[in-house]
């Protein structure tokens, strides 16, 4: 057991996981010729972990396989990727109370190369009651791109869940400049998109609100959760073109992703936005409880 566990994956010749083996992840893994580290050539999925296990993984694989299709990357064996997830999930020295998450990455592999490299590295992280308890103040970016990208550029990956993730740590340091925690980005033409590493839900009386997935933003695994538990609970649910008027109007709203799970809005750009205590209460109960 131990705050931190690595699995390096092996491959054939058609770039397919054949199986893995767990290392020491406080020891070097990855040459520096790796083009995930070089070019951010690669994707990765993050699972969240709730009392040791992860949190409903299915639908991680799902995704993690159409970001693979997008990057032209090789198929892969997702149940290999799945008992790794598991294994080093397993290894993790974590109480019942901690919480935690598992990143897998599959990259291009080395520079000039013809396979693939991918592992999974679980840890401990510090506990996100306290944002879920609390809210999270956010101001609105231009992504500089038009809602409709992934339609009329499709080579700029809109959409994929790729490790090419400096622009997304240059807008939480404008986040903070701002003084704010975290930030919605908004198309050009004017249109709410998504947080950095997260997916926008707002509530309009009995229904929520999400973006439209062909808006150039990655479809959300913890917001798809979170609907299907709405629709049996009393709520309706859209996927729409939505705007900065919309999130103003909202009578709550969220920041839903897998480690923070439902982190609610208390501030746009400065003006306070009521927090709804009792159904993000409902949606950690809920997203909790798909752990296994």
């Amino acid at each position: 057991m131990s705050a931190s566990a690595l699995a390096l994956f092996t491959f054939d010749s058609a770039g397919s996981a054949t199986g893995y083996r767990l290392v020491d992840p406080a020891q070097p893994a990855l040459t520096v010729t790796e083009l995930a580290a070089t070019r951010g050539d690669g994707v990765f999925e993050t699972v969240g972990l709730h009392e040791g296990h992860p949190i409903k993984a299915a639908r991680h694989f799902e995704r993690f396989a159409q970001s693979v299709r997008m990057l032209d990357l090789p198929a892969q064996d997702w149940t290999i990727w799945d008992a790794a997830l598991h294994e080093v999930a397993a290894a993790l020295d974590l109480d019942p109370s901690s919480e935690g998450w598992v990143k897998m990455v599959l990259s291009r592999g080395i520079e000039g190369g013809t396979t693939p490299t991918g592992w999974a590295y679980a840890t401990a992280s510090a506990s996100t009651a306290s944002v879920r308890a609390d809210g999270l103040r956010v101001v609105l970016l231009d992504r500089g791109y038009r809602h409709d990208i992934a339609q009329t550029a499709p080579w700029l990956l809109q959409g994929a869940k790729t490790i090419s993730y400096a622009v997304n740590r240059s807008a939480y340091r404008e986040a903070a400049r701002r003084d704010a925690d975290d930030v919605v980005f908004v198309s050009s033409d004017g249109y709410l998109l998504e947080g950095p590493t997260s997916t926008l839900v707002l509530r309009t009386g009995m229904t929520l609100r999400t973006t439209r997935t062909d808006a150039g933003i990655l479809a959300g695994t913890t917001q798809a959760e979170l609907f299907e538990w709405a629709a049996g609970n009393g709520y309706e649910t859209t996927y729409e073109l939505l705007t900065p008027a919309d999130l103003a109007a909202a009578d709550a709203a969220w920041l839903v992703s897998s480690v923070r799970l439902a982190a609610p809005i208390r501030a746009v750009d400065g003006t306070p936005k009521p927090v709804d205590a009792a159904l993000t209460a409902s949606f950690t109960a809920h997203l909790h409880s798909l752990a296994g």
